[in-house]
């Protein structure tokens, strides 16, 4: 897949994440069928996508969370115990942290986010 499109499709669903959970609180947040399912799908397709990204462009973009992304794809896959904790941790710390190096990243080295193979 093209690296510049699997960064799209993390900087897609990760704005969706911080706009639906925008001044909410873990109660609201874990209450919220609707919210929790959707933030949990678009947060899927960012552990995903990010699990997709090869070694050597990982290796350039260092703070990026890659290993949190990977635990989120693994216990979301597999199911984890503690998925409420889980799933705040993704929406208060790896999604913004994902979408602030991303602008960080595209500003530094814009030549890993465009669209060729």
């Amino acid at each position: 897949m093209l690296n510049g499109a699997l960064f799209a499709m993390i900087e897609e669903a990760g704005e969706c994440v911080l706009v639906m959970t925008e001044e909410v609180d873990k109660g609201e947040f874990l209450r919220s069928r609707l919210t929790r399912y959707e933030v949990q799908r678009r947060l899927s397709i960012m552990a995903r996508c990010a699990g997709d990204v090869p070694p050597e462009e990982r290796a350039q973009m260092p703070e990026m969370p890659w290993d949190g992304w990977a635990t989120v794809a693994r216990d979301l896959h597999k199911g984890n115990p503690d998925m409420d904790e889980l799933l705040w941790f993704a929406v208060t710390s790896l999604a913004p942290a994902t979408m602030m190096w991303i602008e960080v990243y595209r500003k530094d080295q814009p030549e890993l986010f465009t669209f060729t193979a």
